[in-house]
């Protein structure tokens, strides 16, 4: 709380070329108290746009991906979501996909799978369940997971050029 009746006094500012001394180093204690930062958390959602061409990047706690231009990655969310003339390539394990465009490379999908008319998926396809639209395309090798594979996650390659 602020107090009028308290003179407002600056801080000396440290020279340019000193180290900060190790309390201006920590973090200060939180001094009220806070709510559940878990229960706040926002979904966190990645939307490649329509003339964007995004390759070889390294995505973490992506809940949403939505690809509506081109992509090449390696990652693990919770839904994947790639617009009719989105292109995924690469390997990605998600709880939900649903595919407007195509998708190339291996996917795994520990709960459902939706191929619509217009979507085209080829590699190495696993699903818990599926639902293919009438026109869809869908080719490689595909299976369904077992009930002890829902838990699949991806195998991150990390400092690979």
């Amino acid at each position: 709380m602020f107090r009028q009746n308290q003179p407002i006094t600056p801080a000396p500012a440290p020279a340019a070329n000193a180290a900060p001394a190790p309390a201006e180093t920590a973090a200060a204690p939180a001094t009220t108290p806070r709510s559940d930062r878990a229960d706040e958390r926002r979904e966190a959602k990645l939307v490649v746009g329509p003339d964007i061409k995004m390759k070889g990047a390294e995505i973490s706690d992506c809940d949403t991906l939505v690809v509506e231009g081109r992509m090449e990655a390696t990652l693990d969310a919770r839904v994947l979501e790639v617009s009719q003339h989105g292109v995924f390539q690469g390997t990605i394990a998600v709880d939900n996909a649903e595919i407007h465009g195509r998708f190339e490379g291996e996917l795994t999908v520990r709960k459902q799978l939706i191929i619509q008319s217009t979507g085209k998926v080829s590699g190495k396809i696993r699903y818990a369940k599926i639902k293919i639209e009438e026109g869809a395309e869908m080719s490689g090798e595909v299976s369904m997971l077992e009930k002890s594979q829902n838990s699949i996650s991806v195998t991150r390659r990390v400092g690979v050029a």
